[in-house]
């Protein structure tokens, strides 16, 4: 598969009139494996690739993931806090970077975490998502803490743009336990964003497809899946699994916590990934290699 471009001509001669972003993360999973390659200059590790901690070491940092990345792995995900401490110079050099990866034919998914109500949660899904965006990115994750159904101007406007979401469901974080295992009414708070995602994509899973619709759902949540009923397989999401490699997470921790709906899984690596760097080739043979492992692993 030589990029997303070749993908999306593919899927429209099926007789689709444009590709939706499930249909363009299935393709791009089946090209280059599941490997969600993150960029995160944070500190410690911009520093141990010998570069300042500045907006100048944050764009050589940038330059180099993006060089190695770039039509090699199939989605990479910046994380934008990381580009925002350095203000509207490291914002450009984010959007510069989703700008060149996207023109390689590389899904960007835009680790931003955003959420509100109203003209604000629209506002965030503009800069983000909009046709009129500066730099849209292809997804963006979002937090649905004010409710699923806040998120709704995120939503119709991803449908509407061919764009994608990934919305905070089950965390590793020894703190999301005290919401997203709390219930009302018997449901579990993780459990209803499972049911909003899975509605959703309704229209994607009966055509036996992969929704837009994704999920974030922590590989080293142990057991949470199960004693929680979620129906991860039957809400057609694609799951984004941070924590895999210097978070601990292992091939096992993958199997355990997705059972059924492991072939739906992008397992994200930051660290372990970034630690081969700052040689450009060896950073792409590390994303390569970790990418070919994971699909051998989820087949």
């Amino acid at each position: 598969m030589d990029d997303a471009n070749m993908d999306d001509a593919s899927l429209r001669d099926v007789g689709l009139q444009e590709p939706t972003f499930g249909q363009r993360l299935r393709a791009a999973m089946d090209g280059y494996g599941p490997l969600c390659a993150g960029i995160d200059p944070h500190r410690a590790l911009v520093e141990s690739w010998g570069l300042r901690y500045d907006v100048d070491g944050l764009a050589a940092f940038t330059d180099t993931c993006v060089e190695a990345f770039a039509g090699h792995v199939g989605v990479v995900k910046p994380q934008s806090a990381f580009f925002e401490v350095f203000g509207s110079a490291g914002v450009a050099v984010l959007e510069g970077a989703v700008r060149a990866l996207r023109e390689a034919g590389t899904l960007v998914i835009l680790d931003a975490k955003r959420g509100d109500i109203g003209s604000t949660m629209a506002a965030y899904a503009e800069a983000s998502l909009g046709k009129d965006a500066v730099a849209p990115a292809d997804a963006v994750t979002l937090s649905p803490y004010l409710g699923f159904e806040s998120l709704r101007p995120a939503l119709d406007l991803a449908a509407q743009t061919g764009r994608g979401v990934f919305v905070l469901g089950l965390t590793s974080n020894p703190e999301g336990r005290t919401v997203q295992h709390a219930r009302l009414r018997d449901v579990s708070v993780a459990e209803s964003m499972v049911a909003g995602a899975a509605a959703e994509n309704a229209g994607a899973r009966e055509r036996g497809q992969l929704g837009s619709v994704g999920l974030v759902v922590g590989a080293t949540v142990g057991s949470a899946v199960q004693e929680l009923g979620l129906d991860l397989a039957g809400a057609a999401a694609p799951l984004l699994a941070p924590g895999v490699g210097a978070q601990g997470g292992t091939s096992e921790d993958l199997r355990r916590v997705f059972g059924d709906a492991l072939p739906n899984v992008l397992p994200s690596s930051s660290r372990e990934v970034l630690s081969a760097g700052p040689d450009v080739g060896g950073l792409r043979d590390r994303a390569v290699r970790t990418s070919e492992s994971l699909a051998a692993l989820l087949r």
